[in-house]
C-alpha cells in the first residue's frame, strides 16, 4: 500500500503541484501580466528553465490551475441528480453551499477578477469553467420548472444570473473585502436559497413547499 503511494506520488508530479501552487498564489495577487515565470521559479523553488520544461507557457501553467483548483463534476453530478428528482430546494442549497462554504480559497475568485480586468485569452475559459455552466445549466432547469407550472414565466438565464450573482457578491463581500459574517453558514445558505425560490415559485407551489423563513 505504502509503495503504491509512494509511486503516485513522483518527483515530477511534487514539481508540477508545487509550480500550480506558487503559480496560483502570484497570480491571484499580481494578475497574469504582473507576474514572471523567474517569479513563479523562485516561489516553487526551482530553476525558469523546469518550468518551462512542464509548462511551455503561461497559458498553459494557467489552464493546469483551472484543471487542478475548479473540479466540479463531483458538484454537478449531485445537482442533476437532485434536479431529476425535481428538488428545487436542493439544486439551488447545493450550489450556493459550495460557492459560499466556509474556508473557501480565495485564490479561484481573484484569478477570476484578474482574468477579466486583464482581458488575457484565458478569462473565457476561467468564466466557462466557473460560472457560464452553471448559468447554462440553471438556465436549462429553471425553464424546465417553467415549462411544469412550477415556476412563473421568467427569463431563465436572467433568473439564473440574478441567483449566481447573489452568491459571487457574498464571496466578494467576504473573501475580497473580508467583511465579517454574522451568521452560520448553514443559515445563510438557507436565506439566499429562499428568498429566490419565494421570488421564482408560483404562489401555489410556493406555498405548498411550506418554507419557513430562515431568523
Amino acid at each position: 500500500m505504502k509503495a503504491a503511494a509512494a509511486l503516485a506520488r513522483t518527483p515530477g508530479r511534487d514539481r508540477q503541484a508545487s509550480l500550480i501552487s506558487s503559480a496560483a498564489s502570484l497570480f491571484a495577487a499580481k494578475g497574469f501580466k504582473g507576474t514572471t515565470t523567474k517569479e513563479i521559479a523562485k516561489a516553487a523553488g526551482v530553476s525558469e528553465a523546469l518550468v518551462f520544461k512542464y509548462f511551455p507557457t503561461k497559458q498553459a501553467l494557467y489552464a493546469a490551475i483551472l484543471a487542478e483548483k475548479a473540479p466540479l463534476s463531483e458538484l454537478l453530478s449531485a445537482v442533476e441528480d437532485m434536479a431529476r428528482k425535481r428538488d428545487d430546494h436542493r439544486v439551488f442549497t447545493l450550489i450556493a453551499g459550495y460557492r459560499i462554504r466556509p474556508g473557501a480559497d480565495p485564490t479561484m475568485l481573484r484569478l477570476l477578477l484578474f482574468s477579466a480586468l486583464e482581458g488575457h485569452e484565458l478569462a473565457d475559459m476561467f468564466f466557462g469553467k466557473q460560472h457560464r455552466v452553471f448559468y447554462d445549466y440553471l438556465a436549462g432547469y429553471i425553464q424546465a420548472r417553467i415549462d411544469e407550472g412550477a415556476f412563473r414565466p421568467i427569463d431563465p438565464l436572467l433568473a439564473a444570473r440574478a441567483f449566481i450573482g447573489m452568491v459571487v457578491h457574498h464571496r466578494l463581500l467576504h473573501e475580497i473585502f473580508e467583511v465579517p459574517l454574522h451568521c452560520p453558514h448553514k443559515d445563510i445558505v438557507a436565506t439566499y436559497v429562499e428568498l429566490f425560490l419565494k421570488g421564482l415559485q408560483r404562489p401555489s407551489a410556493a406555498k405548498k413547499r411550506g418554507l419557513t423563513r430562515v431568523r
